[in-house]
């Protein structure tokens, strides 16, 4: 573990402001508002619209005559950002790319919901959108989707920070991006959530939100790197917290105590106090109930220096801008630090003795201290705070005390069975599923009042966290434990019921009671509310890798301290829509339902609750090929760079492997990447391969976390056991376990 500094070396931004970082900057500063009618709607609707056109100049697979503008916001923003890096100072293997977005690719999904172009539904979900920002800009290290709605931006940029600090790359392009679609605006419209007038954050009278859109993205990079490449750091990152509020799928807790468990554990991880802190670069919505709890989150988190600090809101200038949020406004942090001026709140109506703090309101004003955070809140309970500050000018964070992750309690779901012994009985017996839908009882789980205005993901999502909290032995409640969430197709039930009526009859057709569920975190938010738990919570969108990329992110979460004890699940289900849609693609994958629940806990917490441990989560790897290009992908690089990489972090040899457990069928075109790394890693033969989706189907995002809960309980040849994953497009994940030895 390298825990050097990490700095804040390239800023790319595409807002409302303009088409550059420096006019986000400079309208921010100034105060400049940009919330004003959008084009095509009538002057019924007002908001921080991007003037940019297309980014024409990279080109990706779509139908003819049609862009999704997410993508095109993103690989402008990167471009801006990368552009800071010298070429070739950094091997493309060893650059990652960590992407946050609340949307995805909706316009590509109310393209599709229309005209069912295979080209179309590719571009939909979270990762086929980074990974396609990955391919134009020949990155091929970590490529990674998380998607906690409003603080995405933020969990973004927290989780580059821990690739670099774990080693896991030598540079990171990391932030958030997301358009602004019909369907979206309707959405909040049946909210009863958008202001008419631009958002008047923290003011008297202040009427709602205004939404925007556009990208952020910044190249982090270890100080120590930037210095020996000349790069000035505009900022450093010291640290980042998350926690979930486990309240309501909208509104945040009312007393704020949610956000402030976030920027406390933020200020922890930092080793940074209260005082230091000069800046806070607000959630600041303009929503009543969101602006007065987070200033009493800020109240609590800060004590008796919350009176000094100096606060505003960008999203005043140019909008909520979802889950490119939290990545402009750690923009227009790092740039108020590198000034010394706290830019103002526009929009300035009347005091409201309910926030009453410091804010700044009538201009911007000087600032002296060297730290500021950056707070983010967002849909279904996910909190986000970032701690920056001027580089060199604070003590770096405090070296954490890393301990081995222990696997404790899982759970499996799939039409297989329901039960890790019913589904290792049909994988043995060659029996395939008769249906690839979930036959589940959820009443022993949640009453028909609860699960009432939930959809299909959340209630099947919530069950496998209860069973595998319980066979963990662990109670329900707690403020510790923390929910990781993977899912690949995300909420597309919810999607098509919330978007097809506003397509066909208008936006007066919008459903409130639905949109809530059109984001992809909101799975993890009812597992959060259902069950008590308040910890550190994400969502993580990698395809077919996406369970994986859960429990690798909760393991390197709990090796640094945020967290003893987290819960991963991975969860996919289906609708017509998105079996068609794999029926349409070529791919050789027959797709089922499924869901996943892991307990990962901090060794030394396991023991002292006198836990029954399963294994030892002992390490992952990370790499990526490029979407549609020759020869990287086919030879299979990218996974062979992950196996290795799992390995080496495992301190262990592909002799010490027994089994490896394959990320595809085994069959196909999809297999001949991963055969093909396996011959170059373990040359002469040797381990055990297994491919229990070919018998049982591919839960989509849960297929990995499936593999991994059976190889826990595998009586096969002894060693270490390697679970595979891919996205399906080009990223590839590498779990290897150490089974626990039973006396």
């Amino acid at each position: 573990m390298n825990w050097d500094r990490v700095a804040v070396a390239g800023l790319g931004a595409v807002t409302a402001q303009g088409p550059a970082a420096a006019d986000l900057w400079e309208g921010a500063r100034t105060g400049r508002v940009r919330i004003r009618p959008l084009e095509g709607y009538g002057g019924s609707y007002i908001g921080g619209e991007a003037d940019s056109s297309p980014a024409a100049r990279w080109e990706y697979q779509r139908p003819s005559g049609f862009r999704e503008r997410a993508l095109d916001f993103a690989l402008m923003a990167t471009a801006e950002a990368f552009a800071a890096l010298p070429a070739g100072a950094v091997a493309s293997e060893r650059i990652g790319l960590v992407l946050g977005t609340c949307n995805g690719g909706l316009l590509s999904g109310r393209a599709w919901l229309r005209d069912r172009d295979p080209e179309l539904a590719r571009l939909v979900t979270p990762q086929p959108i980074a990974e396609r920002v990955a391919t134009a800009f020949g990155i091929t290290g970590p490529v990674l989707a998380l998607n906690t709605a409003c603080a995405s931006g933020a969990n973004a940029i927290g989780l580059g920070v821990d690739l670099l600090r774990l080693g896991r790359a030598d540079a990171v392009l990391a932030g958030g991006a997301d358009a602004l679609p019909d369907v979206v605006l309707a959405g909040f419209n049946a909210l009863e959530s958008l202001s008419p007038t631009p958002a008047a954050p923290y003011s008297g009278n202040r009427e709602g939100l205004s939404l925007g859109e556009g990208s952020g993205m910044v190249l982090l990079l270890r100080a120590a790197t930037a210095d020996r490449l000349g790069l000035p750091a505009v900022a450093e990152i010291l640290g980042y917290g998350l926690s979930a509020d486990g309240f309501h799928p909208t509104a945040p807790r009312p007393d704020g105590s949610g956000a402030a468990r976030a920027i406390k554990s933020a200020l922890r991880l930092s080793g940074v106090r209260p005082e230091q802190v000069g800046y806070v670069n607000g959630h600041g919505t303009g929503t009543p109930k969101n602006d007065v709890a987070e200033t009493l989150a800020i109240r609590a988190a800060y004590g008796e220096a919350a009176d000094r600090l100096l606060v505003s809101s960008t999203k005043s200038v140019i909008g909520h801008l979802l889950g490119a949020a939290g990545a402009v406004e750690a923009i227009v942090t790092a740039r108020a630090l590198a000034d010394r001026v706290a830019p103002p709140t526009a929009n300035f109506r009347e005091r409201d003795p309910e926030c009453d703090l410091n804010y700044v309101f009538d201009g911007a004003l000087p600032l002296t201290t060297d730290v500021a955070v950056s707070n983010n809140f967002a849909f279904a309970g996910a909190n986000a705070a970032l701690v920056l500050a001027r580089p060199g000018r604070v003590a770096a964070p405090p070296v954490p005390v890393t301990d081995e992750v222990v696997i404790t309690g899982t759970a499996v779901l799939t039409p297989s069975g329901q039960s890790t012994d019913e589904v290792r009985a049909a994988w043995r017996d060659g029996r395939t599923p008769d249906d690839p839908m979930l036959d589940l009882d959820v009443d022993p789980y949640l009453s028909r009042k609860e699960r009432r205005r939930m959809d299909r993901l959340s209630m099947v999502s919530v069950v496998v966290a209860a069973r595998a909290l319980a066979d963990a032995g662990l109670t329900t409640g707690t403020e510790s434990v923390g929910v990781i969430f993977g899912t690949g197709t995300g909420p597309m039930e919810a999607m098509e019921r919330f978007s097809l009526p506003v397509l066909t009859e208008g936006h007066a057709a919008a459903d409130p009671g639905v949109f809530p569920n059109t984001v992809y975190n909101q799975a993890a938010g009812q597992i959060a509310l259902h069950l008590g738990l308040y910890g550190p919570t994400s969502t993580l969108t990698v395809g077919h890798a996406s369970g994986p990329a859960a429990c690798m992110y909760a393991t390197d979460l709990l090796r640094m301290g945020h967290a003893e004890t987290l819960l991963c699940v991975a969860t996919d289900v289906l609708t017509p829509s998105v079996r068609y849609a794999y029926a349409s693609s070529g791919l050789d994958l027959t797709v089922v339902e499924g869901g996943v629940g892991l307990v990962l806990e901090r060794r030394s917490a396991a023991e002292h609750r006198g836990a029954r441990i399963l294994g030892t989560l002992a390490g992952s790897g990370i790499s990526s090929g490029r979407v549609g290009r020759e020869p990287g992908s086919r030879l299979g690089d990218a996974t062979f760079r992950a196996m290795s990489a799992a390995l080496a972090e495992a301190g262990a040899q592909p002799s010490d492997v027994g089994s490896v457990w394959l990320a595809t069928t085994g069959r196909g075109a999809l297999a001949r990447p991963e055969s093909r790394a396996l011959r170059r890693l373990f040359p002469g033969g040797g381990p055990e391969l297994l491919s229990p989706r070919r018998v049982l189907g591919d839960p989509v995002g849960a297929g990995g976390a499936l593999c991994t809960a059976l190889a826990l309980q595998h009586p096969g040849r002894p060693g270490l056991a390697v679970v595979n994953s891919t996205s399906i497009g080009s990223t590839e994940i590498s779990l290897v376990l150490r089974r626990e030895v039973r006396g």
